[in-house]
């Protein structure tokens, strides 16, 4: 129960119940983001010797914002799109082409020289990210109108088909003097430090949080739940599917435009369609329907990928070679992890839920519970 009836004067007032253990709540929230931050601080003040870290947790950021966006879509409003590479790839080329320093472009398009409109334009790098999104939801509101109307595996496939489409004209030569074509984009200036793109990565998800409790959020839901009843009761559905698909366009564009500034160069190869693929691998491993567990999914995947990398390497025991260890050894350990993860949680590692330690105490007392009735 979150509330009860308290009488009045005039009748009953509904009064909502405060959590009783809110300040508990708060101060552990608060001691894990002093924790979290002096971490980062320890990192970033020895940048030099936890480069790898580093690289890893930024990367994970940026793709928590991106796995969140397709969440949005796919997770809270039911639709199954997989355009995800696509609006990532408008958003990282309008970042990068705005912001490349002007005495470096020279050298960036030596081949067929850049446009004389583009040649003098450039904007300050958060501007030329918000830019990169508004135009990822500018294709997004485009496309659909026609795309929207299908169902399912349809709407799977002419996402997936748009982004494609996104890939191969970035690369056409009628766009050397835009994107460089196939030769792709470099000088593009990186992030300073390790507290930028969590910040960014921070400032994207909780806009989309604020979302998804408002009254849009519940239209989100209620079209994902049943498309039926959501009409009966006045939801318009091509609407609300629209915005649903424009809003996390805008923040794959964001989420793009942050993985540009993190490799310092891109090319068309980048978002290719297992892009596509492993940020549905992050949703679904941290529960659709679930922000946080994307957020968690991101880390995940991101960090195991890397830190398995030891068995790509040849291991010697006692002189003798283990023939198992050798280049792509890594990636089949790495399936088989998540193969045993899928299994045992079959709706991700949150499901549809959203972290709350309320819940995390609550599943440590009924395991505490379990045992002590074992042992009896």
């Amino acid at each position: 129960m979150n509330g009860g009836y308290v009488p009045g004067s005039s009748g009953h007032v509904y009064q909502k119940r405060r959590d009783p253990h809110h300040v508990r709540n708060a101060v552990l929230t608060m001691a894990v983001c002093i924790l979290l931050a002096t971490l980062m601080a320890f990192y970033q003040r020895n940048a030099s010797d936890h480069s790898y870290a580093i690289s890893i947790i930024e990367r994970s950021a940026v793709y928590a914002v991106a796995a969140a966006a397709m969440n949005l879509v796919t997770g809270f409003t039911g639709l199954f799109s997989l355009g995800a590479a696509g609006f990532m790839a408008i958003g990282a080329y309008t970042t990068a082409v705005l912001t490349i320093p002007l005495s470096a472009r020279a050298s960036v398009y030596y081949m067929n020289g850049i446009a004389p409109w583009l040649e003098k334009l450039q904007a300050p790098v958060l501007v030329a990210m918000i830019l990169g999104g508004l135009i990822s939801a500018g294709f997004a509101a485009l496309i659909g109108i026609p795309v929207l109307r299908l169902k399912s595996d349809y709407l799977a496939i002419a996402t997936l088909g748009f982004a494609e489409i996104i890939r191969t004209v970035l690369a056409a030569p009628m766009m050397d003097q835009i994107t460089n074509g196939s030769y792709g984009l470099n000088n593009i200036p990186g992030f300073t430090n390790i507290f930028q793109p969590l910040i960014l990565a921070a400032v994207c998800i909780a806009i989309m949080m604020l979302l998804l409790h408002s009254s849009y959020g519940r239209a989100f839901k209620a079209v994902r739940d049943d498309e039926v009843a959501a009409e009966a009761m006045g939801i318009n559905l091509f609407r609300t599917k629209e915005l649903s698909f424009v809003i996390s366009s805008f923040f794959m564009g964001i989420s793009g435009g942050m993985l540009a500034l993190f490799m310092r160069s891109i090319d068309t190869k980048t978002f290719q369609i297992t892009m596509t693929y492993n940020i549905l691998l992050i949703v679904v491993l941290g529960g659709i329907g679930s922000i946080t567990g994307s957020i968690i999914g991101a880390f995940l995947i991101n960090g195991g990928q890397e830190w398995l990398r030891f068995l790509d390497e040849p291991l010697t025991v006692g002189g003798v070679s283990i023939p198992l260890f050798r280049p792509g050894f890594r990636m089949v350990i790495y399936s088989i992890v998540l193969m045993v993860v899928v299994l045992f949680w079959r709706r991700g590692i949150m499901g549809d839920r959203e972290f709350s330690w309320n819940h995390l105490f609550s599943v440590f007392r009924r395991k505490k519970k379990t045992s002590q009735g074992g042992a009896q």
